[in-house]
């Protein structure tokens, strides 16, 4: 990652550094309910706080929309990061102003704190000059650790470059890193898997990776749409009519670009949309008019299987059917093994990202075996659309 400013032989003893980290986790009953963002950030907040840093925390919660709101406050997320870091995190009740110097003001070398929810002020969000120099008073250099929020031009995310040298956190270092070797430089050929329900969340995606890899699957209810532009009648299956013409021009693109369109060989139909639902499995012709498409065949799952033997690397976003209902996860489930195993065995990059394919990747069991997960959503998104993300951006050496 040569062309980033990273915390490699960064001196940062008894200096303030500003951190911003993504704590925007899930809650239960006043406890965090899923720490995988915090675990995220835990070795750049370690590795900092060893070196004799002043870690000073910035990060959002909800959307709070620039007020100030109690249920919002990150008081308790700290208490959670101290737990899982083994240390104390102070905190204070704002982000500027007096409450935030004097908190800052009284930290030793190596302590840690953070600061509240950065969007209680409406400044963040907009990335207000007069609220990134407020923030800018307390640091001395600035570490982007939050790529999920990357995608956004904040005040924590980027504005604070303009006022101190920015540098990637190791959790920001991973995002980068992985993507790089997925689409910037990978091994081929390489595979991606595109699922989800709608071709019209992803349009800019499917456009971009035609351009990049060698096989392009396309699964979910997205697929029904391609398939219904190829001439196939799916009954009642979701699918957006609307955008078979877009549908054919993604086909015909990526076909120009030496990139195999691969759509389900056959598939798994319901007639009702619910868990453990009566089921067949059916070539793409044999779909009754009162059926619809809630996954992957069996045939489909074999083709893929055979095409990972010659596949160095994928990436992978949006599961194939309705894997939150068993047994409609079966062909998710199944390609993730497979990709899995391959990564384990015979070395292939794989690296995955958004938030229903965490889900379902974790619903397969196979989250560790994956070269690289990310659990950031949108800028996962922007990044595999080719779109400049502003909190890397301002990384760049």
């Amino acid at each position: 990652m040569s062309a980033f400013r990273t915390l490699d032989g960064l001196d940062v003893s008894g200096k303030r550094t500003l951190v911003r980290v993504d704590l925007n986790v899930p809650m239960k009953d006043g406890e965090v309910s899923d720490d995988t963002r915090i675990r995220a950030v835990l070795p750049t907040i370690s590795e900092l706080s060893e070196k004799g840093a002043k870690v000073i925390l910035l990060a959002h919660f909800g959307r709070p929309g620039g007020e100030v709101k109690p249920a919002l406050s990150l008081e308790p997320i700290a208490r959670a990061v101290s737990e899982r870091l083994g240390k104390p995190v102070a905190f204070a009740a704002d982000c500027v102003g007096p409450v935030a110097a004097d908190a800052v003001e009284a930290m030793n070398a190596g302590d840690v704190l953070l600061l509240e929810n950065t969007r209680f002020h409406k400044g963040e969000e907009a990335d207000d000059t007069l609220f990134t120099a407020q923030l800018a008073t307390l640091g001395d250099i600035f570490v982007n650790d939050a790529f999920a929020t990357a995608h956004r031009a904040h005040a924590t995310t980027s504005g604070l470059a303009n006022h101190m040298p920015a540098h990637a956190g190791r959790c920001m270092q991973g995002e980068i890193e992985a993507l790089e070797k997925a689409l910037g430089s990978p091994e081929r050929p390489v595979l991606a898997i595109v699922g989800g329900a709608k071709v019209s969340t992803k349009i800019d995606l499917l456009e971009n990776l035609a351009q990049k890899v060698d096989m392009l699957v396309i699964g979910g209810a997205m697929a029904n749409t391609f398939l219904a532009a190829r001439g196939h009648d799916l009954g009642k299956s979701l699918m957006e009519r609307d955008l078979v013409d877009t549908a054919m021009r993604i086909d015909a693109a990526a076909s120009a670009a030496n990139c195999e369109i691969l759509l389900p060989l056959d598939l798994v139909v319901a007639k009702e949309f619910a868990a453990n639902a009566q089921n067949r499995a059916t070539d793409l012709d044999g779909v009754d008019e009162d059926e619809m498409a809630l996954d992957i065949g069996p045939r489909t799952v074999e083709d893929l299987r055979a095409r990972l033997d010659n596949v160095r690397t994928v990436v992978w976003n949006g599961p194939f059917g309705a894997f939150e209902m068993k047994p409609f996860d079966a062909g998710t489930n199944a390609v993730a093994e497979a990709v899995a195993q391959a990564t384990r065995e015979r070395g292939l990059t794989s690296v995955a990202g958004g938030g229903d394919t965490v889900a379902a990747l974790n619903n397969a069991g196979v989250s560790d075996d994956f070269t690289y997960i990310s659990t950031a959503g949108g800028a996962f998104l922007e990044w595999l659309e080719g779109k400049s993300l502003p909190g890397v951006e301002i990384l760049r050496a």
